[in-house]
């Protein structure tokens, strides 16, 4: 098997994560491309990964009944959106976005 590359989408356990693999094929049928989705659950060590992040998975040996990929690096870290923290003493209720179509 070779390595693959795909991007996180669950990292909600314990030194493991789920990878969405996406692949191109085209279609002798259709004479059209289509694209599938694969899910692997891969092995990770240092529990570094999250949603979102790009990276490379390469071939183990069966670590559980459905792990048998290791993540080997991150290619890319996701951008995390982090809310700026809300002042209790400011509490502004009314919409701040944008001009209210009046009715006339």
């Amino acid at each position: 098997m070779k390595p693959v590359i795909g991007v996180v989408v669950s990292n909600k356990m314990q030194k493991s994560v789920v990878v969405a693999v996406d692949r191109l094929f085209h279609h002798k049928l259709y004479n059209r491309y289509i694209k599938r989705t694969s899910k692997f659950m891969a092995h990770d060590e240092k529990d570094e990964c999250n949603i979102g992040d790009r990276v490379r998975l390469d071939p183990s040996r069966p670590i559980s009944k459905r792990k048998c990929w290791t993540v080997a690096e991150i290619l890319k870290k996701a951008q995390i959106y982090v809310a700026p923290p809300v002042d209790p003493s400011t509490k502004n209720l009314k919409p701040t976005a944008g001009p209210v179509a009046s009715k006339g």
